[in-house]
């Protein structure tokens, strides 16, 4: 199911988008619904890594300056063994 609603855009926006329609032989709608889509998706799972990240800090899982020396010496012998 799909609902319809409405947005504003400034006249050099929309010439744009226009523009780009008709290089891609997509409707401003398409466009516009993937825009919308890829911003949706990208945004939730920003905030999602985000509330995951306050949650491991609330329980005090944090980086130790030992934990980034062992892994500072891991990348070491990586480049080492070369």
């Amino acid at each position: 199911m799909t609902a319809a609603f409405t947005i504003r855009l400034d006249d050099e926006m929309l010439a744009k988008l226009d523009a780009l329609a008709a290089d891609t032989d997509r409707s401003r709608s398409w466009l516009a619904t993937k825009a919308i889509e890829t911003y949706v998706e990208l945004n939730a799972w920003q905030v999602e890594q985000i509330k995951a990240g306050l949650a491991e800090a609330d329980r005090g899982e944090f980086v130790t300056e030992a934990d980034l020396d062992a892994i500072e010496a891991e990348i070491q012998a990586k480049i080492d063994r070369q």
